[in-house]
């Protein structure tokens, strides 16, 4: 089985993505950190050199490859699901997860990381809420189609792991 977390960068998805993966005894993999991999330089660098239009599409391309592997916790970056097909794709090759988490949650954890997030680098703190709500209320349209959501304050990976094999059983009946 594969799962794909997804969520408003900042949300946890990695953390929760290294626990679900060791509990459930699966690989974990990073979607940025694949690609940085892969072009051998930072998500900064690579929108500061190339674009976004460029990294949506080393985004996509690299989701095409991952269904095919199994027992994979697959962290995707915020902006992943919406772009191309890939909230799609994902849904047809596993399990989505939507990690929900409210705006002022989102800005107290992204306002101490903008010098790591190349969207966020130049925003002062009004600018950031506001961008973290406008894209909230854009891209939650396609957050919601997340087969699973789940409230990412306090979120217990042992209840998440349970959700996650309680839906599979559901859905091979």
């Amino acid at each position: 089985m594969t799962i794909f977390l997804i969520g408003f960068m900042g949300c946890g998805k990695t953390t929760v993505g290294k626990k679900l993966a060791k509990k459930l005894k699966y690989d974990f993999i990073d979607l940025d950190e694949e690609i940085e991999k892969k072009e051998q330089c930072t998500i900064s660098q690579i929108f500061e050199s190339r674009g976004e239009d460029y990294f949506r599409s080393l985004e996509h391309n690299l989701l095409l490859d991952l269904p095919n592997k199994s027992n994979v916790v697959i962290s995707c970056g915020g902006g992943a699901p919406c772009y191309f097909n890939n909230m799609e794709m994902m849904n047809n090759a596993g399990y989505t997860v939507y990690v929900t988490m409210p705006a002022e949650a989102l800005f107290s954890r992204l306002k101490q990381a903008k010098a790591t997030r190349p969207l966020l680098q130049n925003m002062n703190d009004e600018t950031l809420m506001k961008y973290i709500k406008d894209k909230l209320i854009e891209r939650e349209i396609t957050y919601r189609l997340a087969k699973i959501s789940v409230n990412g304050i306090n979120l217990n990976v042992d209840d998440l792991a349970a959700l996650i094999i309680q839906t599979n059983l559901k859905l091979v009946q």
